[in-house]
């Protein structure tokens, strides 16, 4: 299977594209599979997903998926008032694959969470099984295996792989830096020229400029919306103060560190909307939604001439790096900890601005590797099981230090010892050596060292 930009960039809704985009999209491949005489469907999830899935909004999506949702129309402002509406008549209107059919089904006996033990493709697993009657007509395992990607059981080994019809295949950032000096290419245009081998130009462009636009509305939503964040934890929005504060204070116009503030209301605005199940672009992962757009509106407030074009080049090139992150490694805080959302979406946006900086192919790679290298061994911790502490702030931080890593990059020629490869290599095995209480399982770290109680864990 080969990758594309859309695979790393996907519209969809908070606040976890592993335990919310990823199950959605599991339950409804298994429902429109069904005949439509089906009576009963039942769900058990496993490992993280069933560890921190309540907080994490999994038993919402499942039941959402089942419907029939797309975590990219689905409607944010109403999945609440569907999932109410779910527990207090016990019905559910199930998509088969003939249809709607209205099935009983009890979302507290029907999605059963087992967090304590896991299935043998991923730490994220989930079982779904159809009934007629008191027959069982089908069952299917799958697994959430980071940035919404979903695999079932029989495709849960298979290594994802660059295809020989590509005209550039790259597995490794030394393969794409082959190409780059063999024929001169940019990054971005090696990856422009995998994506035509997929869809048509047009079609690309539109892609990549819906992926801006929703990164746009999404900050900006961010701006607007106050109160408090769901889940218990009683997390105020501090986006909207924020917000407010920059803009009415004179002196930050001559404070030559005022951007740093920018870049943190940016991240934190899109981190907000993702913990509030707003819409959102998984870039790479939801966890780590907020650090590459962060950066690209960074690029689009202090620097000049960030226009389609460079938009285009940014994403193009970040998703380029996230491929090979997607690769060698894993993009799944279950798998390996926040170190492979956090850290490779701060190297994907690090990559992204070097090359819009008019960085080299072995600048961007630098740029890249610098990021990574400095967020390696770091853990999944999420107090109650909720995608805002630490989460949020660690995106504002990281999308800072995305931007030092690019600027640190381009002050030199792209010679460095470590290459890319090295440190994602790096984080693989860093990622198996880390104890599974460190893997978004909220059952080590912060998640049980801050004093705080959270039902929904």
């Amino acid at each position: 299977m080969s990758l594309s930009v859309f695979d790393l960039f996907k519209i969809g809704i908070g606040p976890s594209s592993s335990h919310t985009v990823g199950p959605m999209l599991a339950a409804r491949l298994f429902a429109t599979s069904l005949p439509a005489d089906v009576t009963r469907v039942m769900c058990t999830l496993y490992g993280s997903l069933g560890a921190t899935g309540i907080g994490h909004g999994t038993d919402k999506a499942v039941m959402l998926g089942l419907m029939g949702a797309d975590p990219a129309t689905v409607d944010p402002m109403v999945v609440d008032d569907v999932v109410q509406a779910t527990h207090a008549d016990h019905q559910l209107d199930l998509m088969t694959g003939e249809g709607a059919v209205t099935i009983a089904f009890d979302p507290d006996g029907d999605i059963a969470l087992v967090g304590r033990s896991e299935l043998p493709g991923h730490p994220n697993g989930m079982t779904f099984v159809a009934l007629r009657g008191s027959e069982e007509i089908y069952t299917e395992t799958y697994y959430s295996i980071g940035g919404g990607f979903v695999v079932s059981a029989d495709d849960a080994h298979k290594e994802v792989t660059p295809t020989d019809d590509l005209p550039y295949p790259f597995k490794t950032a030394a393969d794409l830096l082959e190409i780059c000096q063999r024929t001169g290419m940019s990054i971005a245009e090696i990856a422009m020229e995998n994506e035509r081998s997929m869809q048509p130009e047009g079609e690309i462009y539109a892609g990549l400029d819906a992926i801006w636009s929703v990164m746009q509305e999404c900050v900006r939503n961010g701006y607007a919306r106050e109160g408090v964040l769901p889940g218990g934890l009683q997390v105020l929005r501090r986006a909207p103060g924020m917000y407010a504060s920059l803009r009415k204070d004179p002196s930050c116009k001559n404070d030559p560190l005022r951007a740093m503030d920018w870049i943190t209301l940016y991240a934190l605005a899109v981190n907000e909307e993702n913990a509030g199940g707003g819409r959102v672009v998984t870039a790479p992962t939801n966890g780590a939604a907020g650090i590459i757009p962060a950066v690209m509106h960074y690029c689009a407030e202090f620097l000049d001439d960030f226009d389609t074009d460079a938009v285009r080049t940014y994403l193009l090139t970040a998703g380029a790096i996230g491929m090979i992150f997607k690769t060698m490694a894993s993009i799944s805080g279950a798998e390996v900890g926040c170190q492979g959302e956090v850290g490779s979406a701060c190297s994907m946006a690090a990559a992204g601005l070097a090359a819009v900086l008019g960085g080299t192919p072995l600048q961007v790679e630098n740029a890249a590797e610098i990021a990574m290298e400095h967020n390696l061994g770091l853990t999944c911790d999420p107090i109650g099981g909720l995608v805002q502490i630490p989460c949020i702030e660690r995106n504002a931080i990281a999308a800072i230090k995305a931007v030092a890593a690019a600027r640190t990059a381009m002050r030199g020629d792209g010679s460095h010892m470590v290459s890319l490869d090295d440190v994602i290599t790096t984080m693989r095995e860093t990622g198996k050596d880390m104890k599974a209480k460190y893997k978004e399982t909220a059952l080590g770290g912060l998640a049980v060292h801050v004093g705080v109680n959270v039902i929904e864990c």
